[in-house]
């Protein structure tokens, strides 16, 4: 059994963390007629310096040609770890984008028992060590990818406005719902005055996928939540998945597309299991890190 257990341990340090691979998802939420739109979720990079496996596999993302790219926060691990995140990033981030916060972007990960993720959601036992996420974000921003942290934003591409709405990392207590934009809310790329407005998505986007979030959002009227955060349970067992989800999610909900419900409506979630790790417990267990493609088809007439 000891055996086992040491190539298991071994086969999740040296292989499966760097299996990286692309979920490939269709989810029917837009209006009838409407073009369908290729969303590259990312989250979870969790950046080390020297992990150039992983700067090669995300620059290579940008052959997907993603109409959008959403992350969902906790790109670094490491205080030194911005130029090569951007570095990586700088295929992806000609496309129109938009982000959230994740606690790992605001401070650094620090060494723990990783037998206190069965007690319940992490938390910080002593004073972290901020990251230089001023810096990371403003070079989002300075790239065109909208910040969504505790804010509502709508963007226009062809034929169809993408109503966003974005919150703060919830596994910081640092949520703000701040609703869905109006009617009466421009887009940043707004049309000529007097044409009439495309039809509309809405988005909601968080880090972590606490259900209280989840609610807010399935209660304010998305039509689609992407989120974070969980690892997909990072270690799982075969055939049966995540053992935790680090948050207040069903750890069947972990990884993947499903639907939340909430308020008489039942809405699709897609929670990325994430490319990386903390850089103190760098292991994947029967959880392969990826990126998602959600192509974003019309519904049904």
């Amino acid at each position: 059994m000891a055996g086992t257990g040491a190539a298991a341990l071994a086969y999740g340090v040296l292989i499966e963390r760097n299996r990286f691979g692309v979920r490939e998802e269709t989810v029917r939420v837009l209006p009838a007629g409407s073009p369908s739109l290729r969303v590259l979720h990312l989250s979870d990079i969790h950046f080390v310096p020297g992990q150039d496996r992983k700067v090669r596999w995300l620059q290579g993302l940008a052959d997907l040609e993603p109409d959008l790219v959403v992350n969902t926060g906790d790109n670094l691990s490491h205080p030194q770890a911005v130029p090569a995140v951007l570095e990586a990033l700088k295929p992806v981030l000609r496309f129109p984008g938009v982000f959230v916060p994740g606690s790992n972007d605001y401070y650094a990960p620090v060494l723990k028992s990783p037998f206190t993720y069965f007690t319940g959601p992490s938390k910080h036992t002593r004073e972290p060590k901020e990251l230089p996420w001023t810096t990371l974000f403003g070079s989002f921003q300075d790239a065109g990818w909208q910040d969504l942290t505790n804010t509502s934003s709508t963007l226009d591409l062809p034929g169809l406005r993408l109503n966003f709405s974005g919150v703060d990392d919830p596994h910081l207590q640092r949520d703000r719902y701040p609703g869905f934009a109006g009617d009466d809310v421009p887009a940043d790329n707004t049309a000529a005055a007097g044409t009439s407005a495309a039809p509309e998505v809405k988005i909601g986007v968080a880090h972590a996928p606490y259900q209280r979030v989840l609610n807010q959002f399935t209660g304010g009227g998305a039509d689609i939540i992407l989120a974070g955060h969980t690892h997909g349970g990072q270690v799982c067992i075969p055939g049966y998945g995540a053992l935790v989800s680090n948050c207040d999610l069903p750890t069947w909900q972990a990884r993947g597309l499903t639907s939340w419900a909430h308020a008489g409506r039942r809405v699709p979630l897609n929670v990325s299991a994430g490319i990386g790790t903390s850089r103190f417990a760098p292991v994947r267990f029967a959880c392969r890190p990826e990126a998602v493609l959600l192509t974003l088809a019309a519904r049904d007439s």
